[in-house]
């Protein structure tokens, strides 16, 4: 299981960090009184389930959601902040940020028996050269053959990505670090999500799970294409493949009603992801497991996630 547990710079468990988030009791800051984490991860060993603690590492709003309280990174750090027209982020180029975010993993990790910590695909805001001119400008003062502005934000994310790497490592080397990034190849490239030399470099990740969250008629990239590219990835074999699945699409209009009228769209999609060679799938989300929409679309795809499982045991 996924739990989402740090959504907005702040964390559905009681940290030294960051304040508790508004979605425990409706105001950011605001103790419930009890441990939402701590729940969370008995309930789910209580039935013989992993449990990773799902985190996005440099969001602190969407939009102005949530409102902000005074013990907030953004409010305690306010230089630390970036903001878009998406909401405002904590900036990727800051040394002191990473360290942050990566300090704030390793007490995760020390203070909760977690099996996993989840990066989602929240990496550079936006390719507006504004936001870190300048830090870049400082940069390339000082280094005699620097990289491009691209480079150099691929290379802010990738000293993140190692840093929590080591942090997790640090706690317990069985707790798996692994990141969801988005489906498109392209996508991940244009925010910075360095994917290739994560998954062919040791010291990044544990696994990649990427969002294959299209049909397969999608017209931008059906679901075949995207699998068929993150399968030639080239990839550690010690760094596992799981491909995520839309179950909130089954049953609506998604992708040019694609979905609609159809059945066996996911069990067809994990059997491709079996044959392909993929380490398992991932479905999002929760809620719609057992939702009318996707009720016949699950019905179908349970034997096919069994076949899955015992061709892994195999």
């Amino acid at each position: 299981v996924l739990a989402q547990v740090r959504p907005f710079g702040d964390a559905l468990y009681p940290s030294s960090y960051y304040p508790f988030s508004h979605l425990c009791t409706g105001q950011q800051g605001r103790d419930p009184g009890y441990d939402p984490l701590a729940l969370l991860v008995q309930a789910a060993h209580d039935r013989g389930l992993a449990l990773e603690a799902w985190v996005n590492p440099y969001r602190i709003q969407a939009g102005l959601t949530p409102a902000l309280c005074g013990a907030s990174p953004a409010k305690l750090h306010p230089d630390w902040v970036k903001y878009t027209d998406t909401g405002a982020y904590l900036g990727p180029a800051n040394t002191a940020v990473r360290q942050y975010i990566a300090d704030a993993v390793g007490e995760l990790c020390a203070n909760y028996d977690v099996d996993g910590i989840h990066f989602d695909d929240y990496f550079y805001p936006t390719d507006d050269e504004s936001i870190d001119a300048e830090q870049y400008a400082a940069y390339v003062k000082e280094t005699e053959e620097p990289l491009t502005l691209h480079e150099w934000r691929t290379a802010n994310v990738n000293a993140l990505i190692a840093a929590v790497y080591s942090r997790v490592k640090e706690a317990d080397e069985n707790v798996q670090f692994g990141i969801s990034p988005q489906g498109n190849l392209e996508n991940n490239e244009m925010i910075n999500a360095d994917v290739y030399t994560w998954c062919a470099q040791a010291g990044y990740i544990d696994y990649v799970c990427p969002q294959l969250y299209y049909s397969f008629e999608n017209e931008a990239l059906p679901f075949e294409t995207a699998l068929q590219n993150w399968c030639a990835l080239k990839r550690l074999p010690s760094i596992k493949l799981y491909i995520g699945l839309a179950v909130y699409k089954a049953g609506t209009d998604a992708d040019n009603g694609t979905w609609l009228n159809t059945t066996d769209t996911l069990a067809k999609q994990i059997d491709c992801a079996k044959e392909a060679g993929a380490d398992g799938v991932v479905l999002y989300a929760v809620d719609h497991l057992t939702g009318e929409n996707a009720k016949a679309e699950m019905a179908n795809a349970v034997p096919e996630l069994e076949r899955f499982k015992e061709a892994q045991q195999n």
